[in-house]
C-alpha cells in the first residue's frame, strides 16, 4: 500500500488516460457513459414490466439503482482480467509496482459509476422519490465496500489470466451467470425460501441489497446487511492481493 501511494501519480494518469480514451473517436463521446446504462435499463424495464411483468412498483427504479452498481462490478471483472495483458510492454519494460494495473482499471470503472449516479439521482429527483439523509450516509460505505470486493477479484483474475488465457473469455459466461444469481432484477422476497442462503453466499447480494435499501426503499440498511458485506468486502481484497503478489512475481517470464 505503502508503494502504491509512492506511485499514486501514475495510478492517476492511468485512470485519466481510460476515462478519456474510452470512446476516442466515436461520435457521441463521454456521452456513452450515461447512453450505456440507460439503455441497458430501457431493455431490462420493456421486458420484466411489459412482457414478463414483475409486478413490483416503479420498476425502472427498482432496476436503476442496483444495475449501476452490478455494471461497475461486472465490467470490473470481465474487462480486469486483461489488464495486465494489455500493458504486457509496459509490465516487461519499466519497473513499477504491478498491482497498480489492476487499481488504475478498477478506479476508473469506479469513476464511470459516480458520474452514472448523478442519472440516478436526477431519475429519482424527477420521479419526486424520498432520499432520506441518514440513509444516504450510508451510500459511500456500500459504495467503499463494493469497490474493495471489486479490486480483490480482479487482482486475482488480472493475475491469473497472464497464466491461464482462457479465463479472460470464460469469464464473460461467468458475468452473465453470475448477475442473474443476484437480486439486480428481481428482489430477494421472490427466491423460494429453500434455496435463499445460496443467495446469501453471493458477496454481491448484500451490496445490492443495501444499495437498493438506500435509494429505492429509502431506508437505512440492516446492519447485518452492512456488515456481512463489509467483512466480505476486506477479505476478498486481502485474498486479492495476497494471490496477486505471489503470483506478480512470475509475469515476465510468462508474458
Amino acid at each position: 500500500m505503502k508503494e502504491i501511494y509512492t506511485y499514486r501519480e501514475m495510478v492517476a494518469s492511468l485512470v485519466r488516460r481510460d476515462l478519456k480514451g474510452r470512446y476516442k473517436g466515436s461520435a457521441l463521446g463521454f456521452l456513452w457513459t450515461f447512453l450505456n446504462p440507460l439503455f441497458q435499463l430501457a431493455v431490462y424495464t420493456m421486458v420484466f414490466s411489459v412482457i414478463m411483468r414483475s409486478g413490483i412498483e416503479d420498476y425502472y427504479l427498482f432496476l436503476f439503482v442496483a444495475l449501476i452498481p452490478w455494471i461497475f462490478f461486472s465490467t470490473s471483472l470481465t474487462g480486469g482480467a486483461d489488464c495486465i495483458l494489455a500493458q504486457q510492454d509496459m509490465v516487461k519494460k519499466i519497473y513499477f509496482p504491478r498491482e497498480v494495473l489492476p487499481v488504475s482499471y478498477v478506479t476508473s470503472q469506479f469513476m464511470n459509476m459516480l458520474l452514472s449516479f448523478l442519472v440516478i439521482f436526477a431519475v429519482l429527483a424527477g420521479a419526486r422519490y424520498p432520499l432520506r439523509p441518514l440513509a444516504l450516509l450510508c451510500l459511500p460505505v456500500v459504495m467503499a465496500v463494493e469497490y474493495g470486493l471489486a479490486l480483490g477479484i480482479t487482482m486475482v483474475m488480472s493475475a491469473a489470466t497472464v497464466y491461464l488465457r482462457d479465463l479472460e473469455y470464460v469469464l464473460g459466461i461467468v458475468a452473465m451467470a453470475w448477475q442473474f444469481l443476484t437480486p439486480v432484477m428481481y428482489s430477494m422476497e421472490q427466491v423460494p425460501e429453500k434455496v435463499r442462503w445460496i443467495f446469501y453466499l453471493n458477496p454481491m447480494t448484500n451490496i445490492i441489497t443495501a444499495y437498493r435499501d438506500i435509494l429505492y426503499y429509502a431506508r437505512v440498511p440492516k446492519l447485518e446487511t452492512l456488515l456481512s458485506a463489509f467483512m466480505i468486502g476486506i477479505v476478498m481484497l486481502a485474498v486479492g492481493w495476497a494471490v496477486f503478489m505471489r503470483l506478480q512475481k512470475h509475469f515476465v517470464e510468462e508474458l
